[in-house]
C-alpha cells in the first residue's frame, strides 16, 4: 500500500512539534531529581513554583496568577487543555458563566451553549499540607496532563478544561523543608512546630463560605466568580482504617436547599471513580456508611460548591513518603454496599497513593469529557430551577415542617383512634400515611414560604459590618443589589444605599443557606442510641453570625436597585465628620469602633471608657484627623459629644498573650488574625513560659482559647488526629520552649497567681476547665442525678447540641457585655453551661439561656436542659479577674456579633 508523502511530511512535521514541546518540559525526576511518589521524597514549594513555571511553556497550558497567599508567595493555577482550547479560554469561560449564572437564557439557548461549551473541571491539591498526597498527585497529573498522548488524554484534552490549582503554596513550603531536613530517613516526620497555614492550619478548609484567609479569596474567585466550573474535586488524607480511601457518593444527611441533580450527581461521577479503580485492580475504596463524610454543611472547599450547584468531589486518601501498613479491620473485609471492593492488610508506598489518585482524576476527567455536554446543560438547568423557585411561591421540606403535619394529625384523632395507616408487617408501604390536607395545612401555609429576597437596612447600627456581610456573598459569586434612592417594601421605608438580595437566583441555595436558619434532622445511630456526629457543624447561618439585620420579604418586590457586577467588593460608605469642641463618643456596639480605638491610642490620643461601655474621645486636631479618615474608610460614627462623661476613665493598651502550643492551635491562631485585623498588638505564651511564672510582669491578660486547659479527669490516650509531639533533642533549639501543656500541678498555681496580682484571664469554650482547677463555687449545669444519688453528665442519648446557634441573654448593665443587645445568637458546639453554688458571691451572671428552646440554628437535642444555665460569668480572683466565655464568641472569624465580648476586655 502506498503512503501519501504529503501525509508523511505532515506526521514527521508533527511529532517533531510534539519532540520540541517535551523538550521545553521536564518530568518531575529530571526537575525535581526523584520520581513523584519515591518513599522517603517531598518536593517543597519553590520546586513546586518552578515546575509550573516550567509546565507552562508547553502549548496544552497556561498558568494563572491568582494572587499572594499570607506569607507572601504566589499562588498558582495552571490551565492544561488542548492547544486548540487553551487559544479560546476566554469564550469557553464566558459559556461556563452564562449557564452556570443561568440568566436571560433560555433552554434552547442553553442547549447550544452546552453543545459548544467545554466542561470545566477543577482539581486542587494541598489545602492540608501534611496530607502531602494532595500535592505530589496533583504535579503528577499536571506532568500527566500535558505529556500523554494517548486516546483517552487527547480525547480529554479536546472536551475538558482542567483548572489544576495549588491550595496551600506557604503548607507545602513548611511541611516539606521539616520533613526532609532530617538526612536520616528513618527520622522524617510531619511534626511541624506551627500551623501549617499562617493563622488558620487546618481551619483553611472551614473558610469557603466567610473567605477571611487569601487563600480562600483567591480559590473563591476562581470557582465562583470566574471559571465556574460544573465539577470540582478536592483531595484529601486520610482514609478510615481498614480502607485505602473514602469517596463519593456520601452518607446521608444532605442539606435540603439545593437541587437533587447535585446528589444524582455525586453519585453517577462516584460510581464512576469506584468503577475505574476496580477496572485497574485497585481495591479499597470505601463510600456512603464507610465515612464519616455528608453533604450536609457549607463552608468547605468540597462542600460549598454544593450551594452553587457544582459536583464537588472530596476523596480522602491513605499513604506518604514513609511507608504504612494497611491495618487489619476485619468488619472491612466484608463487601458490601460501602465497600465493595476490600483491601487486605499489606505495605503501603507512597507512589500507590499517588497512582490511585491520578486513576481517579482520569476517572472524573473521562467522565467529564463523555459528558461534557449533559454537564454543562445540568448546571444551567440547576440555575433555571433556583431562578424559577425564588420567583414563585415555594415551600422547603424542612424537618420542622414534617413534624408539624405529624403533629397536626395527632391532634385530629380522637382518643383511642389510630389515623396513621399502619397495618403490620404486610402494610405495603401505606404506614405512614395520613390525610393530605395536613400537607397543604403546612406546607401551602403563606407564612412558612420561602423568602423572595431579603434588604439589608443601611441605617442598622453596624452597618460596616453588613457591609463585611454582602462582601462575603459577593465573594461567593451571589448577584447582590443596591439601593440608588430611599424606597419602600410593604410599608416600610429603607435609606438608599441598603443592600438587596433576591432569590432569583442561579445560587439561591447558597443566598437560603447564608440567611435562614438551618435545620439539621435528629440523625442517630438507632432509634433510642447515640447520636451520629454531624461533618463539622449542624448550624451556621451566617446573617444570625454577624448580626447583621435584615428583613425577609415573602412577595417578589423592586425599587430603584443597581445590580452589581459579580465579584465586586463593596466598601461601607463613609460616615459623617464633623469636628466637635467637646470631644466625641463612640460606640462599642460597632466594631469597627475598636479599630478607631486602638489606631487613636496608638497616635497617642487620650481614650477614655465610661461604665456603659462607651468611648470618650477628647477633641483635637490630631484626633479630629484620626477619626476623620477612620470616617471616611471605615464608616466610623463619631457622635459630639457635650462634654466629658463623668465616669469616664482613661484607657490604655493590654499588653496581651494568647496560649499557643507546639504544633499550633488553631482556635488561637484565629484570635491572633482577628486581633491583627482590628489593630490589637499580642504575643503567644506557650506553657513553658506560664510555668516558669513572673506572668504579671510582662501581662495584663491572656486568652486561653478552648484545649488550652485540660479537665479534671484522668489523661485521656492521644487521639489518632493528634500530631506526635517529639522530644525536645529532636527540634532546633528555636522551638524547644514551645513544647509542653498546661498543667494541674504547675500551671494552675502560677495562673491563679497572675490574677491575685491584678492579672485578667479570659478564657473561651473548653478552657473554662479553669474554674474547676480554681474550685469556683460553679457547677456543670449538664448533669444529672442517677438512682444512687450520684451526679454524672447528661448522656448523648438525653442531650446533644453540635456546632449550632443558640439565642442567649445578655446582662446589658454590665461593661464586659458593653454593645450587646438584650438578647443575640452565640455560636456553641457542645460548650460548657454553669449553674451556681449555693451562697456564691462575687461572681457576675453574664450570658444566660432564659428558656427551654434557645436553638436558632442547627441541631439541639435536649436543649431543654439549659433553660436558666449560665453561658458566661466573671469572677474576682484576688486584684484581677477570671472571665469564662462558654460559647465559641470567636469562632473561625465568623461570629462579629460576640467579637466585642473579648474586644471590651483588651484595655487597662
Amino acid at each position: 500500500m502506498m503512503i501519501n508523502s504529503k501525509f508523511l511530511r505532515l506526521l514527521a512535521l508533527l511529532l517533531a512539534t510534539v519532540a520540541v514541546a517535551w523538550a521545553q518540559v521536564p518530568s518531575p525526576e529530571e526537575h525535581f531529581g526523584f520520581k513523584i511518589g519515591d518513599d522517603y521524597k517531598l518536593a517543597n514549594y519553590t520546586q513546586t513554583e518552578a515546575y509550573f513555571k516550567k509546565l507552562s511553556a508547553s502549548d496544552r497550558t497556561r498558568l494563572v496568577d491568582i494572587g499572594l497567599t499570607e506569607e507572601g508567595r504566589r499562588q498558582y493555577m495552571l490551565i492544561i487543555s488542548s492547544p486548540e482550547n487553551i487559544r479560546k479560554l476566554d469564550q469557553y469561560k464566558s459559556i461556563s458563566q452564562q449557564l452556570a449564572r443561568a440568566e436571560d437564557l433560555s433552554a434552547d439557548q442553553a442547549k447550544q451553549l452546552s453543545e459548544t461549551g467545554k466542561a470545566v473541571v477543577w482539581i486542587d491539591g494541598g489545602l492540608h499540607a501534611t496530607e502531602v498526597v494532595g500535592t505530589h498527585q496533583l504535579i503528577e497529573t499536571m506532568w500527566q496532563l500535558v505529556s500523554r498522548t494517548d486516546p483517552e488524554t487527547l480525547r480529554i484534552l479536546d472536551n475538558v478544561i482542567i483548572l489544576c490549582t495549588h491550595a496551600n503554596p506557604d503548607g507545602q513550603e513548611l511541611v516539606s523543608n521539616w520533613y526532609m531536613r532530617e538526612t536520616d530517613t528513618a527520622k522524617r516526620n510531619m511534626s511541624i512546630p506551627r500551623l501549617y497555614e499562617k493563622y488558620v492550619g487546618h481551619d483553611n478548609n472551614r473558610d469557603f463560605y466567610m473567605m477571611n484567609m487569601k487563600e480562600s479569596q483567591h480559590i473563591s474567585e476562581q470557582l465562583f466568580v470566574e471559571w465556574l466550573p460544573q465539577i470540582m474535586y478536592n483531595h484529601h488524607q486520610r482514609g478510615p482504617a481498614g480502607s485505602v480511601l473514602a469517596g463519593p457518593p456520601y452518607r446521608d444527611p444532605f442539606n435540603y436547599v439545593y437541587d437533587p441533580l447535585i446528589v444524582t450527581s455525586i453519585d453517577a461521577v462516584g460510581a464512576a471513580m469506584n468503577n475505574r479503580l476496580n477496572t485497574e485492580g485497585k481495591p479499597g475504596y470505601t463510600q456512603r456508611a464507610g465515612s464519616q463524610f455528608s453533604t450536609w454543611w457549607n463552608g468547605g472547599l468540597r462542600t460549598t460548591p454544593y450551594f452553587h450547584n457544582m459536583v464537588g468531589l472530596l476523596t480522602e486518601i491513605i499513604g506518604g513518603p514513609t511507608p504504612e501498613n494497611v491495618p487489619l479491620v476485619p468488619d472491612r473485609l466484608i463487601p458490601n454496599g460501602a465497600t465493595p471492593n476490600p483491601v487486605t492488610p499489606q505495605k503501603w508506598h507512597f507512589r500507590q497513593s499517588i497512582d490511585y489518585s491520578v486513576s481517579l482524576n482520569y476517572a472524573v476527567l473521562d467522565y467529564a469529557a463523555r459528558y461534557r455536554s449533559t454537564l454543562l446543560y445540568n448546571i444551567y438547568q440547576m440555575g433555571a430551577n433556583a431562578i424559577a423557585k425564588g420567583n414563585r411561591d415555594n415551600w422547603t421540606f424542612y424537618p420542622r415542617y414534617i413534624d408539624s403535619i405529624k403533629a397536626l394529625n395527632k391532634r385530629s384523632q380522637k382518643p383511642g383512634t389510630n389515623n396513621t395507616g399502619e397495618g403490620g408487617d404486610f402494610s405495603f408501604g401505606r404506614e405512614d400515611t395520613i390525610p393530605a390536607k395536613f400537607y397543604s395545612a403546612v406546607l401551602r401555609s403563606p407564612s412558612l414560604r420561602d423568602a423572595r429576597g431579603y434588604i439589608i437596612p443601611a441605617d442598622q447600627a453596624d452597618f460596616p459590618t453588613a457591609v463585611r456581610f454582602i462582601n462575603a456573598l459577593i465573594r461567593s459569586g451571589i448577584s447582590v443589589h443596591k439601593a440608588t434612592a430611599a424606597f419602600t417594601v410593604n410599608g416600610k421605608q429603607y435609606p438608599a444605599g441598603s443592600y438587596i438580595v433576591k432569590t432569583a437566583q442561579a445560587f439561591r441555595p447558597h443566598v437560603i443557606d447564608m440567611f435562614e436558619p438551618q435545620d439539621h434532622p435528629n440523625d442517630f445511630q438507632y432509634e433510642g442510641g447515640p447520636p451520629i456526629r454531624p461533618y463539622d457543624a449542624a448550624g451556621w447561618t451566617l446573617a444570625f453570625q454577624m448580626g447583621v439585620k435584615f428583613d425577609r420579604i415573602l412577595e417578589g418586590f423592586d425599587g430603584p436597585f443597581e445590580k452589581l457586577p459579580y465579584g465586586q467588593i463593596q466598601q461601607p460608605p463613609a460616615a459623617t465628620f464633623a469636628a466637635s469642641r467637646n470631644g466625641y463618643l463612640l460606640s462599642p456596639a460597632a466594631n469597627n469602633t475598636f479599630i478607631a480605638v486602638n489606631e487613636l491610642l496608638k497616635a497617642g490620643v487620650k481614650v477614655s471608657k465610661t461604665t456603659k461601655g462607651e468611648f470618650y474621645v477628647p477633641a483635637s486636631a490630631r484626633s479630629g484627623a484620626v477619626l476623620g479618615k477612620l470616617a471616611a474608610e471605615y464608616g466610623v460614627v463619631a457622635k459630639e459629644a457635650d462634654a466629658r462623661p463623668a465616669d469616664s476613665r482613661n484607657i490604655s493598651p493590654a499588653r496581651i498573650a494568647i496560649w499557643n502550643t507546639y504544633g499550633g492551635s488553631i482556635p488561637s491562631g484565629w484570635i491572633s488574625w482577628l486581633m491583627e485585623q482590628y489593630g490589637f498588638s499580642y504575643e503567644f505564651i506557650y506553657p513553658a513560659a506560664i510555668d516558669a511564672g513572673n506572668l504579671r510582669k510582662k501581662y495584663d491578660l491572656i486568652i486561653f482559647p478552648g484545649g488550652a486547659i485540660p479537665d479534671t479527669a484522668k489523661k485521656k490516650p492521644r487521639s489518632g488526629y493528634e500530631p506526635k509531639i517529639p522530644k525536645a533533642s529532636e527540634l532546633p533549639p528555636e522551638y524547644r520552649s514551645w513544647l509542653g501543656k498546661i498543667t494541674a500541678d504547675t500551671s494552675i498555681p502560677q495562673l491563679k497567681k497572675f490574677m491575685e496580682e491584678g492579672g485578667e484571664i479570659v478564657t473561651i469554650g473548653s478552657s473554662a476547665n479553669i474554674v474547676y482547677h480554681l474550685g469556683l463555687p460553679v457547677n456543670n449545669a449538664l448533669v444529672e442525678r442517677t438512682a444512687k444519688g450520684e451526679i454524672k453528665p447528661l448522656s448523648g442519648t438525653k442531650y446533644y447540641i453540635p456546632g449550632s446557634l443558640l439565642t442567649a441573654d445578655f446582662d446589658t448593665t454590665a461593661i464586659e457585655n458593653a454593645g450587646m443587645p438584650a438578647r443575640n445568637d452565640v455560636y456553641f458546639d457542645r460548650s460548657p453551661v454553669f449553674t451556681l453554688q449555693p451562697g456564691a458571691t462575687g461572681i457576675k451572671k453574664l450570658i444566660w439561656f432564659s428558656g427551654d428552646r434557645p436553638l436558632h440554628s442547627g441541631w439541639a437535642w435536649g436543649q431543654q436542659y439549659l433553660k436558666d444555665g449560665i453561658a458566661a460569668f466573671s469572677a474576682p480572683i484576688g486584684k484581677g479577674k477570671l472571665l469564662v466565655f462558654g460559647p465559641e464568641i470567636t469562632f473561625r472569624g465568623q461570629s462579629h456579633s460576640t467579637f466585642r465580648l473579648l474586644f471590651n476586655q483588651l484595655y487597662k
